[in-house]
C-alpha cells in the first residue's frame, strides 16, 4: 500500500470513529450531551457539502491542471467510506425531521399539563409533563413544572431533581433556581435555600425585590423553626406556663359551650402569653384553628346586631391575636394568610360596635409595624374594604383618626400598594371622593390634612394623576371642601394648605375636566392670594399658574383682582418657587392684555421705561428680565423685547412650554 493510500485509510477510521462516537451520544440519556451530538453532526455535514462544491467546482474549470487524474475505479475503501457518511446524512436529516415532530408533540403535552395544573390536578400534570419529556429530553420548561407539580404534592427530592436537569438544559435558568429555594425551604436546607435564591439575583439583578422577599422568607421560616425546637424543649421540661398553655388550648377545643365560656378561656390565655415561647406553643398546638374554626365563635363574629356577650368574645379573641402576634412574624403570617381569617379582619375594622373597631385597628396597626406585616395586609386583605374602614375612622376622636391615618400612610408608602392602587383605582374613588365631602368642622383636622396628603402623594404618579383628574365628582370635592375651608382660613390653615397640593398636582393633567371647574378654581385662589400665611400664598399661587389659561374671562378677572401686583411683589420678596408661580401667571396676563404689560413695565422700578418697540431694556436692568433668565423663562423677555405674541386662546396649557419642573407635588 502506497503513501497516499495508507493516508487515505487513516483518514477514513479517524471519520468512522468519530462518527461512531457521534452516533453514540445521540443516544445518550444526557439531553446536553445528546443536543451537542445533534450539533456536531449538522456541522460535520454543511463541511462535507462545502467539500463537494469546491471539488464539482475544481474539476468543472480545469479537469488537467487543478484536479488529479481519477481513477478508473475507486477504491473498496472510498466507496465504504462515502457509503458510510451517506447513511449518516439520512439519519442526521431524519434525526433533526424527527425533533421537529417532537417538538410539536411536547408541546401540545406542556399545554396539556398547564391545563391540569390550573385545575389543581397535579398528578395528570405530572403525567404530561413526562409524556413530553419522552417525546424530546432537553425542554427545560417540562423540567421546570414539574417540578412544581411535584413541590404541590410535597414531593420535593423529586422536584429539585428536575431542577438539576432544567440546569443541565440551561444553566442561567432562574425558574429552576427558584424552585430549588422553595423545595430546600420545605426540607429545612435553609443554607441551601439561600443560595438558590442569590443564584438569581447572580442572573438577573434586575429581580433584586423578589430575592430580596425569597431571602426573607427563608429568615422567617428558619427563626420559626427554632421558637418550636425552644418550645418543644420548654414543653418537655415540664414547665408550668408551656404546660398549661398546652391544657387551655385543649380545654377550648371543646365544642358546643355557652360563649362567656370561651371569652373567660380566651382572656385567661391571652393574660398567659407573655413571650415568644408561649407564643409559639399557641400556634404549635394549632391555637389559631382552635379559636378561629370554633361554631360558636364565628357566629359571634357573624352576627351583625351584636349582644353584650357576642361583643366580650369578639373583643377577647382580638385581644389574644395581638398577643400571640405582638413581634411574631411566624404568627402573623399564620393569622393573616388564612383566607377565612383575612376577611373577618378587614370586617371587623368596619364593625358597628366601637370596641371592636377599636381592636381591629390596634391589630392592624401591630401588624403594619414591620415590612413583612405591611407586605402580609397588601397581600391577602381585601384593601378596598380595608381603606373604607380607615377612611371612615375621620369622624372618631383624634386619637383614633390619627392612628386610622397612620396605618394609611405605612401601607401608601409601600410600592406594593402603590401598585394595587392604580390598578384598583377605580374602586377606591368613591372612598376618596367622600372624604373630600367631609364637614372640616366635625372631622378630625389633623387627620383630614394626613388622608389629603396620602391622596397627594399617589396623585404624583401620572397614571394615578389621570384617572382622579377624570373623576368629575373628585374635582368637585376638593373644590367643595376648599370653599368649606375658606369660611375660618385660620382654623382650616392646613387642611388648605394640603388640599391645594392635591389640586396642584390634578391641575398637572390636560386637559382640565371642564373649564368651568378651571375657572371656579382660578377663582377660589384669586381670593386667597389675600391670605397672610405664605405658604397658603405660594400654593394658591401654583394652582393659579396653571389653571389661569383655561378662560380670557379669569384673565381678565385676576387683572382686575390686581394680580399683577401681587404676582410682582412675589418676585422683589418670595422664594424661588414663588418666583416661578408669578412669572408664569404673569407670562399669561400680558400675553392676553396689553395693559398687563404696561402696568408689569410700571411696576418694575428698577427699569427705565423705554417704548417696547424701539428701545431694548438691557438684561442687567431689569428685574423682572433676571427672575425669568434664572428660571429659564424666555417669554417675558421677548415681552420686554417688543417681540410679537400670539393672543393667548381658550384652553391653551400654557404650562406644557412654561413648567420647567412638570413632576407632581410630593408631600414629606
Amino acid at each position: 500500500m502506497d503513501a497516499d493510500q495508507e493516508k487515505d485509510l487513516q483518514k477514513f477510521l479517524k471519520n468512522v470513529d468519530e462518527i461512531t462516537n457521534l452516533i453514540q451520544e445521540m443516544n445518550s440519556d444526557d439531553p446536553v450531551v445528546q443536543q451537542n451530538a445533534v450539533l456536531e453532526t449538522e456541522k460535520r455535514l454543511l463541511l462535507m457539502e462545502e467539500d463537494q462544491e469546491e471539488d464539482e467546482c475544481r474539476t468543472t474549470l480545469n479537469k488537467t491542471v487543478i484536479s488529479p487524474p481519477e481513477t478508473a475505479v475507486k477504491s473498496a475503501e472510498e466507496v465504504n467510506s462515502e457509503a458510510f457518511l451517506a447513511s449518516v446524512e439520512k439519519d442526521a436529516k431524519e434525526r433533526a425531521k424527527r425533533r421537529r415532530e417532537n417538538k410539536v408533540l411536547a408541546d401540545a403535552l406542556k399545554e396539556k399539563g398547564n391545563e391540569a395544573f390550573a385545575e389543581g390536578n397535579y398528578e395528570t400534570a405530572i403525567l404530561h409533563y413526562s409524556e413530553g419529556l419522552e417525546k424530546l429530553k432537553d425542554v427545560k420548561v417540562l423540567y421546570t413544572n414539574r417540578a412544581q407539580a411535584y413541590m404541590k404534592l410535597k414531593n420535593y427530592e423529586k422536584a429539585l431533581v428536575d431542577c438539576e436537569w432544567a440546569l443541565k438544559c440551561d444553566e442561567k435558568c432562574t425558574k429552576a433556581y427558584f424552585h430549588m429555594g422553595k423545595a430546600n425551604l420545605a426540607l429545612k436546607n435553609y443554607s441551601v435555600s439561600r443560595e438558590c435564591y442569590k443564584k438569581i439575583l447572580e442572573i438577573n439583578p434586575k429581580l433584586q425585590t423578589q430575592v430580596k422577599d425569597y431571602l426573607n422568607q427563608v429568615d422567617l421560616q428558619e427563626k420559626a423553626d427554632l421558637q418550636e425546637k425552644e418550645a418543644h424543649e420548654l414543653l418537655d421540661s415540664g414547665k408550668n406556663t408551656a404546660v398549661n398553655t398546652k391544657n387551655l388550648l385543649e380545654t377550648l377545643s371543646k365544642p358546643d359551650q355557652i360563649p362567656l365560656f370561651y371569652a373567660g378561656g380566651i382572656e385567661i390565655l391571652t393574660e398567659m402569653i407573655k413571650e415568644c415561647t408561649e407564643q409559639t406553643l399557641f400556634r404549635m398546638h394549632n391555637g389559631f384553628s382552635i379559636i378561629s374554626d370554633n361554631e360558636v365563635i364565628r357566629r359571634c363574629f357573624s352576627t351583625a346586631g351584636k349582644d353584650a356577650v357576642e361583643e366580650t368574645v369578639c373583643v377577647s379573641v382580638l385581644k389574644l391575636w395581638q398577643a400571640v402576634c405582638c413581634r411574631n412574624e411566624e404568627n402573623q403570617r399564620v393569622l393573616v394568610m388564612h383566607p377565612d381569617r383575612a376577611r373577618l379582619l378587614a370586617t371587623l375594622l368596619s364593625s358597628k360596635v366601637l370596641a371592636i373597631r377599636q381592636q381591629s385597628l390596634a391589630l392592624l396597626l401591630q401588624l403594619a409595624q414591620t415590612e413583612s406585616g405591611r407586605s402580609l395586609i397588601i397581600s391577602h386583605l381585601d384593601l378596598i374594604r380595608l381603606l373604607e374602614a380607615l377612611v371612615s375612622f375621620l369622624d372618631f376622636s383624634d386619637k383614633e383618626a390619627n392612628t386610622a391615618m397612620g396605618l394609611f400612610t405605612d401601607l401608601a408608602l409601600e410600592e406594593r400598594f402603590q401598585v394595587w392602587f392604580q390598578a384598583n383605582l377605580p374602586g377606591v374613588l368613591p372612598a376618596l371622593t367622600d372624604v373630600l365631602k367631609t364637614d372640616p368642622k366635625v372631622s378630625s383636622s389633623s387627620a383630614l390634612c394626613q388622608c389629603i396628603a396620602i391622596m397627594g402623594n399617589l396623585s404624583a404618579e401620572p397614571a394615578t394623576r389621570r384617572h382622579m383628574a377624570a373623576c368629575e365628582e373628585f374635582g368637585d370635592g376638593c373644590l367643595s371642601l376648599l370653599a368649606r375651608c375658606e369660611e375660618d382660613v385660620d382654623l382650616f390653615r392646613e387642611v388648605i394648605y394640603t388640599l391645594l397640593g392635591l389640586m396642584m398636582n390634578l391641575c398637572l393633567q390636560a386637559p382640565f375636566v371642564s373649564e368651568v371647574w378651571a375657572v371656579e378654581v382660578s377663582r377660589r385662589c384669586l381670593s386667597l392670594l389675600n391670605s397672610q400665611d405664605g405658604g397658603i400664598l405660594t400654593r394658591a399661587a401654583g394652582v393659579l399658574s396653571r389653571t389661569l389659561s383655561s378662560s380670557l374671562k379669569i384673565v381678565e378677572e385676576a387683572l382686575q383682582a390686581g394680580v399683577v401686583k401681587k404676582m410682582m411683589k412675589f418676585l422683589k420678596t418670595g422664594g424661588e418657587t414663588a418666583s416661578r408661580y408669578a412669572i408664569k401667571i404673569l407670562a399669561i396676563c400680558t400675553n392676553s392684555y396689553h395693559e398687563a404689560r404696561e402696568e408689569v413695565i410700571r411696576l418694575d422700578k428698577r427699569a427705565p421705561i423705554p417704548p417696547l418697540e424701539t428701545q431694548p431694556v438691557p438684561d442687567n436692568q431689569s428685574l423682572l428680565v433676571q427672575q425669568a433668565e434664572e428660571l429659564g423663562f424666555s417669554i417675558l423677555r421677548r415681552m420686554w423685547l417688543g417681540n410679537s405674541i400670539t393672543i393667548l386662546k381658550p384652553q391653551q396649557r400654557w404650562q406644557n412650554s412654561l413648567e420647567p419642573c412638570p413632576g407632581g407635588c410630593v408631600y414629606q
